[in-house]
C-alpha cells in the first residue's frame, strides 16, 4: 500500500465513545505516515493558535471536524468519520446546520453503517466499518477477573431491565459494567434493583489502553446495539482484537465475521451461550481466534485508514 505524507489536524471530541473511535483513526493516519496534530476539545483551549498552521486535511468524529472548518472559514478538505446517525442529535446538537456541507466536493464522509450509507447520496460518502489499532487492542495474556462485561449506557427501560435480569439469572458469575458516572447515577435512579448496579459498576473508561485492559479482564463481552440499522459497534472489534469472546445481539453486519461471531436472540439464548462458551474452552478458543484473524485482516487501523486516504482526491 502506498505511503501518505500529508499534514492533518485531527479533532479529539468531548464524547467518550468518540474519543476512543477517533484514537484509532489518528493511529491509522500515523501508521500511514501522515503528520498529525491533535486538538483535544475536552482539554485544549488554543484552537486559534493551532489553526495558524497549514494542514492538508482536517479530520474529526461525527461533525466535530467539519464544524471547526465551517465556523472558522477553513479551506482544507475535511474527513468526517461517523459512527452515530448523521441525521440525529447523537452526532451533534447542531447536526441540521452542518448537514448540507457534507455534500460539498471537498468534504468526505465515512459512515460505519452499511444500510444507512446506502440511504444517503452525499457526493463523497463511503461505507467504512469500525477498525482498531492492534498495537493497543491485543491479548495481554492475563487471567480475566470477570466472566461478563458490558460497556455503555443503560439509558432505556429495555436495556436496564435486560441487564438487571441477566445479572440476577447468573448469580455465580462476576459481571462488570462500565459507563460514565452520570449514566450510572441515572440508571441507578431508575433501577428496580439498584444494588445490582452498585455491585457491577466499575467506573468509566476514556482511553484506549484502559479499555484494552478492561476487555482483557473479562471472558465474555455482550452487546446491546442502540444505533444504526445494520452495523456493529466499536466494542465488537475491540473485543475481537483482544481475543475475548463477543456475543452480540443480531445485526446484519455480523456477516463480516463470516458466521463465527455468536449472536443471541433473547435472554434465554444469551444465558445459554454464556454458560456454554464458559464451559467449552475449545469452542471459545476457536471462535476468538477466528474472529481475531478476521478483524486483524480487515479491520486494523493502518489498512482501514489507508483505504480511506485512497478515496480522497
Amino acid at each position: 500500500m502506498r505511503k501518505h505524507t500529508k499534514n492533518l489536524l485531527a479533532i479529539l471530541p468531548v464524547s467518550i465513545g468518540g474519543r476512543l473511535t477517533t484514537s484509532s483513526l489518528i493511529s491509522g493516519f500515523v501508521q500511514n505516515d501522515c503528520n498529525v496534530t491533535v486538538y483535544d476539545e475536552l482539554f485544549d483551549n488554543n484552537l486559534s493558535e493551532v489553526l495558524n498552521k497549514n494542514y492538508d486535511y482536517i479530520a474529526g468524529y461525527d461533525f466535530s471536524g467539519l464544524k471547526i472548518k465551517i465556523d472558522n472559514g477553513l479551506t482544507m478538505p475535511s474527513i468526517n468519520y461517523f459512527s452515530d446517525d448523521i441525521r440525529s442529535t447523537t452526532s451533534g446538537k447542531e447536526w441540521a446546520k452542518y448537514l448540507p456541507f457534507l455534500n460539498d466536493e471537498d468534504n468526505y464522509t465515512f459512515y460505519w453503517d452499511k444500510q444507512l450509507t446506502d440511504c444517503e447520496n452525499f457526493k463523497n460518502i463511503h461505507y467504512l466499518p469500525h477498525f482498531v489499532n492492534f498495537d493497543i487492542y491485543k491479548d495481554m495474556g492475563t487471567e480475566p477477573e470477570f466472566d461478563i462485561m458490558f460497556a455503555g449506557r443503560l439509558d432505556t427501560d429495555y436495556r436496564l431491565s435486560f441487564f438487571e435480569e441477566l445479572v440476577m439469572k447468573l448469580p455465580s458469575l462476576k459481571v462488570a459494567w462500565y459507563a460514565i458516572d452520570r449514566h450510572y447515577k441515572d440508571a441507578r435512579n431508575r433501577a428496580q434493583y439498584p444494588e445490582i448496579l452498585d455491585l457491577c459498576y466499575m467506573g468509566f473508561i476514556d482511553n484506549e489502553l484502559d479499555m484494552a485492559k478492561a476487555i482483557n479482564n473479562t471472558k465474555i463481552a455482550f452487546n446491546m446495539h442502540s444505533q444504526g440499522l445494520s452495523s456493529l459497534n466499536y466494542r465488537t472489534f475491540q473485543t475481537a482484537a483482544c481475543k475475548r469472546l463477543m456475543i452480540s445481539d443480531y445485526r446484519d453486519e455480523l456477516s463480516l465475521f463470516e458466521g463465527y461471531m455468536p449472536y443471541y436472540e433473547d435472554m434465554t439464548d444469551l444465558i445459554f451461550k454464556i454458560e456454554n462458551y464458559l464451559e467449552d474452552k475449545d469452542a471459545y478458543n476457536m471462535i476468538t481466534e477466528k474472529c481475531y484473524q478476521i478483524a486483524y485482516q480487515g479491520h486494523n487501523s493502518k489498512d482501514s485508514v489507508g483505504y480511506l486516504l485512497s478515496l480522497i482526491k
